[in-house]
């Protein structure tokens, strides 16, 4: 029989989220009349905006004329899409990128887990902890590290915590990293970086020859001004920063699939001759052959965000939404948890009571007022302690998943 990629067997036993769904079934399936309330997985509930339902129904209508038909698009997405991002994602932080530094996509998971790709596989990788599971686990069947060990740290990856006690602002590395994940606003602490700090991991990366990996799928929730948006508005940053965002959590897309990798053209990688090469090319070269490109209907519904009654609209959702982070952030600090973030993100991290664990709150919540979230733990080892729910809701279950909260589980 062939043999399989043992990296594989590296990985922790489930996904996080595979895990938190799992552990929801098992629950509905012995208590089929239970009310659940689902703040878990960060998936959105609110329709689509008008003007993108719009946009889909003319453009499947495209679909079904001989003349505007489309088969095949280009691999890297619409040049129309792609300059429409850089025209109102860019532009107004003062950022300049022209199209062919921008590569759509089908979701921003995807580009998460494939960026490492086009990376020697000795490379050292710095990771965020707690951070979005997806960037270890990526490296991890890759062949980056070892196996975990008992508190969840995969052997040869650098684990930069992000607790309360530094503001969930992680140290810099104490020994050279290669690859340095960063995910700002951050999932799942909620927690924003300053543009200092940012300039201090572009000095970083610099001097050290790495490339930063920078996750910026919450960004449209950023409520401060002085907050960067984008890691290409501190000098330098076009050297050594590729950044992801997604139109899933802004846009509500978690159904449609769209997303984009800006890889700037002054990136580059070096070979074993040391000689430079263009992380740019590389990129495209890796989407080209694995990739046929996101729907055409899909991206015309994604430049519909970029109109004025689109935008306007996308701006009412992640309104919405954090209006939900407000009633949960507020009441659970006013049952008497310790809570962060939920004021540039749509996640609300919160401490477990004294000495429960987060899988074991998870469980709590779940059997004893039928409520699901994410535990800490799941997000790396320094999680461990914290909880995450989602604004993702309706405004009814979230209010009334608080109120459940106080009422039984307060510490």
């Amino acid at each position: 029989m062939p043999r399989i990629n043992e990296h594989y067997l590296n990985l922790r036993a489930a996904y996080l989220f595979a895990e938190i769904r799992r552990r929801q079934a098992a629950y509905a399936a012995a208590h089929p009349a239970a009310r659940v309330i689902d703040l878990g997985v960060g998936d959105v509930t609110r329709p689509l905006p008008p003007a993108v339902v719009q946009a889909l129904h003319e453009a499947a209508d495209d679909m079904a004329r001989p003349n505007t038909f489309k088969g095949y698009g280009p691999y890297v997405g619409y040049e129309w899409l792609r300059a429409d991002i850089a025209a109102h994602e860019f532009g107004p932080r003062g950022v300049t990128l022209t199209p062919d530094e921008i590569f759509i996509s089908d979701g921003g998971k995807t580009d998460s887990a494939n960026l490492q790709e086009i990376f020697a596989t000795d490379c050292v990788v710095g990771v965020m902890d707690p951070v979005y599971p997806v960037y270890a686990d990526a490296n991890v069947v890759a062949g980056r590290t070892g196996a975990a060990d008992a508190a969840g740290r995969y052997a040869g990856m650098v684990y930069l915590p992000c607790v309360a006690e530094n503001a969930f602002q992680p140290a810099l590395p104490e020994r050279p990293v290669d690859l340095i994940y960063l995910c700002y606003p951050n999932n799942p602490t909620g927690a924003v970086a300053t543009r200092e700090a940012l300039a201090r991991w572009v000095e970083y990366a610099r001097a050290h020859r790495a490339v930063i990996f920078y996750d910026a799928a919450y960004e449209a929730y950023i409520a401060d001004e002085d907050v960067p948006h984008s890691i290409y508005e501190i000098p330098g940053a076009r050297e050594v920063a590729i950044e992801c965002r997604s139109f899933s959590k802004n846009a509500g897309f978690t159904g449609m699939r769209l997303a984009y990798t800006v890889v700037p053209r002054e990136a580059m990688g070096g070979s074993a001759d040391g000689r430079a090469h263009s992380l740019n090319a590389l990129w495209a070269r890796r989407v080209n052959m694995k990739s046929n490109g996101a729907p055409y209907v899909i991206q015309k519904a994604a430049a519909a965000v970029y109109t004025p009654e689109g935008s306007k609209q996308m701006r009412a959702l992640i309104d919405f939404y954090m209006a939900n982070a407000r009633v949960i952030r507020d009441g659970l600090a006013a049952a008497g948890f310790t809570v962060y973030g939920g004021r540039h993100a749509p996640y609300i991290w919160f401490r477990t009571p004294p000495g429960v664990s987060s899988w074991d709150f998870f469980d709590r919540l779940l059997t004893e007022v039928q409520i699901v979230g994410a535990p800490g733990a799941g997000f790396g080892p320094s999680g461990e302690g914290y909880f995450r729910l989602t604004a993702f809701g309706s405004r009814e279950q979230t209010e009334e998943a608080v109120e459940r909260i106080r009422a039984r589980l307060a510490p």
